[in-house]
């Protein structure tokens, strides 16, 4: 006889027992879509044979999720094999918010298909099918595939060094996985097709272009629709549509993933530079820029050849090998380097606004948040082994007070370690991630832990922000680096006359300028707060006759520092009302015959309508009452010359 325990000490013994029937005596079959036996996932219809402890998998866990979601990936293909006979299944995987698979189909998938193949996927759904594990000898599994036709689940097979091959039956569907699954067809009911999209055969652009079709799954009703409420909310605030809506920036066929920057999308960016300036000169830092395009070896000497060559771009100068910068480090440390460093220097914190270039895949670009050249706005700090904890937390607090403070941001921090492929000793990572690790938690700050993702040359703290929509963003981080100071051999001078080596603190607070600057039009919906917002002001005379007087409160206020421009263009001014909403400018001054007798405006703004017609005087402390994290502009309390 054997025991089964649960986690809470129920027990009972049996000589053996299905995961399904250990928790139902357990008391946890409910909602249980498998199982977690001695801390391994099994299917519910896993028969057991030892002593074990014995957890039910909820459906709306986060592992529960995976498995209904990977579940729902098997019965699409199930739908899409029965509807299109002939096609070849490739991958199915469940992802961080819902599923897809790919294929290879005779002739064309388009939107219009998704419908009928949800269809096919709810009558499957009805038909009840058990959803059962076997296994057959490798051979005999790659020469079944092989005869059907399934040549990428031949590839994969002959990959597979185990004797046996792992397969899944619901109905007529036979699929390679190695599971677990729901245990029938009738629990997948909560899912919605999404989109499709072109995907090679295993990532490669020397492979088969496939069809993937995206999806999502929940447990509950009430959860699918939140979600594909949430998706409908980010379509409307698409950082794609808007760049286009409001002429921030485009992204032309001539250089697909390189953004070009109109003019109100420069001044977005050059309004965050300020402010990334002020607060980094408030912070200690001091800014320098370095090349472009720099020498090979260089990237072989920091390790950027063998860990990242694949993302890097080349060139050729005097017939020599250059390498354009995929990342601002190497850079930083020759100015270090350029000069003997003290002690007393330390901490050194260096900072840039390096533009990078990085190849990436055509099919992963995606707007501003996925691009082939961007601007890091990054530093690095040259640091005593005694000063590492104190300044990876006036890290965290120049994080926290950019996330928080200024931009109304939740955040989560994560705790990322040595990764499979990484540079240097494990005694020297042990050391960074104790360093991070306790950094962390005096501060106080709750973090999650994320093994073997650290960056190849050391581990790091990254902060994921929230926008309005629940949406998290990777952004900020810290990485500890031990490893580029022996590479580059770095010293400085210590109070006892002898060298030593720095450690390097390598961060990043909005991540990249052009990812930040998308994902705030998203967070926003492109109605930027007063201070970051392209145009502040537009001025709206009613008559032509009004546009002396608009013109003399456009030179004041651009004399007031702000953005501003008068709409003189021969249109009712209803309709130049509508433009200015729909460009989500936050003030509309319009002027008609009596603001010109009286020389005032009169005041509209985007959310909250028609305020008041006001004095040049009392526009001016409106618009000082607006929140400006880089301070009220000096120019903007100078006095109002009297008209």
């Amino acid at each position: 006889m054997f025991v089964f325990t649960s986690p809470d000490g129920r027990s009972f013994e049996a000589e053996s027992v299905t995961a399904l029937e250990a928790l139902d005596r357990l008391g946890q079959k409910k909602g249980a879509v498998a199982a977690r036996v001695d801390g391994d996932l099994v299917d519910l219809a896993t028969v057991l044979t030892d002593s074990s402890l014995v957890e039910a998998v909820p459906a709306s866990s986060d592992e529960g999720l995976e498995i209904l979601r990977h579940s729902t990936s098997h019965l699409m293909a199930q739908a899409v094999r029965r509807l299109f006979p002939g096609t070849k299944v490739a991958i199915g995987p469940a992802i961080k918010e819902g599923f897809y698979y790919d294929f290879d189909v005779n002739g064309t998938l388009t939107e219009g298909d998704l419908k009928r193949i949800e269809d096919e996927m709810r009558r499957i759904v009805k038909e009840s099918h058990r959803v059962e594990r076997f296994f057959l000898p490798r051979d005999e599994a790659i020469a079944r595939f092989r005869d059907e036709g399934e040549i990428y689940k031949v590839e994969l097979m002959e990959e597979i060094a185990d004797d046996e091959i792992s397969l899944y039956r619901q109905g007529e569907y036979v699929d390679l996985c190695r599971g677990p699954h729901v245990p029938n067809t009738s629990m997948l009911r909560h899912f919605k097709l999404l989109s499709l999209a072109g995907a090679y055969w295993r990532g490669d652009e020397k492979n088969v272009m496939l069809t993937r079709i995206y999806g999502t799954a929940f447990a509950e009703k009430e959860d699918l629709e939140a979600y594909l409420t949430r998706i409908e909310e980010a379509k409307r605030r698409d950082h794609r549509k808007l760049g286009r809506e409001l002429d921030l920036f485009s992204i032309q066929e001539e250089g697909p993933g390189f953004p070009f920057f109109h003019p109100r999308g420069m001044a977005l960016r050059n309004k965050l530079i300020e402010f990334w300036r002020n607060e980094h000169r408030r912070a200690g830092y001091e800014e320098i820029m370095t090349p472009l395009i720099l020498d090979r070896d260089l990237w072989i000497r920091s390790g950027h050849w063998d860990h990242y060559r694949e993302n890097m771009y080349f060139t050729e100068i005097d017939g020599a090998p250059y390498a354009i910068k995929p990342m601002n480090c190497p850079g930083g440390i020759l100015v270090y380097k350029s000069q003997i460093r003290s002690y007393r220097d330390l901490p050194l914190r260096i900072a840039e606004l390096g533009t990078v270039h990085r190849h990436e895949r055509s099919g992963v670009l995606h707007g501003l948040m996925r691009v082939r050249c961007f601007t890091q706005d990054d530093a690095h700090l040259y640091v005593t082994p005694d000063q590492i904890k104190r300044e990876i937390q006036g890290i965290m607090d120049l994080v926290d007070h950019v996330y928080s403070d200024v931009f109304g941001f939740a955040y989560h921090v994560e705790l990322s370690t040595r990764p499979e492929k990484a540079m240097g000793e494990k005694e020297l990572w042990d050391r960074a991630e104790q360093s991070l690790q306790e950094a962390l938690e005096e501060k106080g700050v709750a973090y999650r832990l994320n093994p073997g993702d650290g960056a190849f040359y050391g581990p790091k703290i990254d902060f994921h922000l929230e926008d309005c929509i629940g949406r998290t963003w990777q952004c900020g981080t810290i990485q500890l680096d031990f490893q580029m100071p022996e590479k580059f051999d770095m010293t400085y001078v210590g109070s006892d006359g002898a060298q030593h080596r720095p450690v390097m603190l390598h961060r990043t607070v909005l991540g990249s300028l052009e990812r930040f600057m998308g994902i705030l039009i998203e967070h926003f919906a492109g109605a930027f707060p007063f201070w970051l917002a392209p145009l502040q002001v537009r001025i709206l005379p009613v008559k032509g006759e009004h546009q002396p007087w608009a013109r003399s409160v456009e030179t004041l206020l651009r004399e007031w520092g702000l953005r501003v421009e008068v709409d003189g263009r021969d249109e009712k001014l209803g309709k130049k009302i509508r433009d200015a909403q729909l460009q989500k400018i936050p003030y509309m001054l319009v002027i008609g015959e009596r603001e010109v007798e009286s020389k005032r405006v009169a005041v509209r703004e985007r959310s909250k309508g028609d305020l008041a017609s006001l004095s040049l005087e009392g526009l001016q402390e409106l618009l000082l009452g607006e929140y400006d994290p880089l301070g009220d502009a000096p120019s903007l309390r100078r006095s109002v010359p009297h008209p």
